[in-house]
């Protein structure tokens, strides 16, 4: 991604946009990631030189640090959207690559934490792919 990327939230009330170039983006499939999202895995991007400039909605803004570790999430108090962290004590950014409203144009480097994946993600391969909601019998 290039040098300024813009994202918001689910409900519209928190915009914001990101300086600086994106430097990894792995697709975590740890626990802690897939209670986060709810799904697979999470998309995160990750900047070393990144800096988020909140545009509006700064006050729906919440994180949540899980007690004892590193893992934080950053979301909207309104939808429960994830929104971009900054950790300002290891010089790192991470965002959702779901909350941008940019195209990501930065193609995952790795699936990672693999070993943790969720049991029913395997045998994924054969199952339809659909364009659009499944007709309703």
């Amino acid at each position: 991604m290039d040098k300024e990327t813009t994202g918001s939230c689910l409900c519209g009330e928190v915009k914001f946009h990101i300086s600086g170039a994106f430097d990894h983006f792995y697709l975590c499939h740890c626990t802690r990631c897939r209670k986060d999202t709810g799904s697979v895995h999470a998309a995160n991007l990750f900047a070393s030189n990144g800096s988020v400039t909140w545009i509006s909605g700064g006050e729906y803004r919440r994180q949540y640090t899980l007690p004892g570790s590193f893992h934080t999430k950053s979301f909207c108090s309104l939808c429960g959207s994830s929104l971009p962290t900054e950790n300002k004590e290891a010089g790192l950014l991470m965002v959702p690559a779901g909350c941008l409203d940019t195209p990501v144009t930065k193609k995952p480097d790795a699936h990672i934490m693999m070993a943790h994946k969720a049991g029913w993600e395997n045998g994924l391969v054969g199952i339809p792919v659909l364009d659009e909601l499944p007709e309703q019998d």
